[in-house]
C-alpha cells in the first residue's frame, strides 16, 4: 500500500495560526498606539506628520486582529491583513533607506534591511489564514 500524505486542513492548526496572526497584530496595533514615535521614521516624509499615519496604521492592525478573531468575519480580516502587510512595505523600505545613510547602528540597519523579505510571508500567513477560515452559510 502506497502512503499519500492526508494533505487536509487540521482544524486546531488553522485555529492556532489565525490565534498567532490575532496576537501579531494586537501587539504591533497596541503599540503603535503606545509609543506612535518609534514607527514615525518608517512614513515617508512625503505624506507629512507621521503621527496620524502612525496612528491610523495601529487602529487598522487592531481591527484586522478583532476580525481575524471572529470566525464569521475571518476571511476578510485576513484578506485585509494581507493587504495592510502590502500597504505598510513602502514605509519598510523607507526605514531602510533612512538606515542605510548612516542613521542608526549596524545592528538598526540590519534589521530594516531584514525586515523587507519579511514581508512575503506575513502576506502569506495572512492569505493562508484567510483561505483556512470557516466558510460563511
Amino acid at each position: 500500500m502506497r502512503w499519500v500524505p492526508d494533505l487536509r486542513v487540521s482544524p486546531t492548526a488553522a485555529q492556532g495560526r489565525a490565534t498567532a496572526l490575532v496576537a501579531l497584530l494586537a501587539t504591533a496595533g497596541a503599540t503603535h498606539l503606545v509609543a506612535p514615535r518609534a514607527y514615525a521614521s518608517l512614513i515617508p516624509r512625503g505624506l507629512g506628520d507621521p503621527r496620524p499615519w502612525v496612528i491610523g496604521s495601529g487602529v487598522a492592525e487592531l481591527a484586522c486582529a478583532v476580525a481575524v478573531a471572529i470566525p464569521r468575519t475571518r476571511r476578510a480580516g485576513a484578506l485585509a491583513t494581507a493587504a495592510l502587510f502590502v500597504g505598510v512595505f513602502p514605509g519598510n523600505v523607507t526605514m531602510a533607506l533612512r538606515a542605510r545613510s548612516g542613521a542608526g547602528s549596524a545592528l538598526v540597519r540590519a534589521v530594516a534591511w531584514g525586515r523587507l523579505p519579511l514581508q512575503v510571508p506575513l502576506v502569506r500567513w495572512a492569505l493562508r489564514v484567510a483561505a483556512e477560515a470557516p466558510r460563511a452559510g
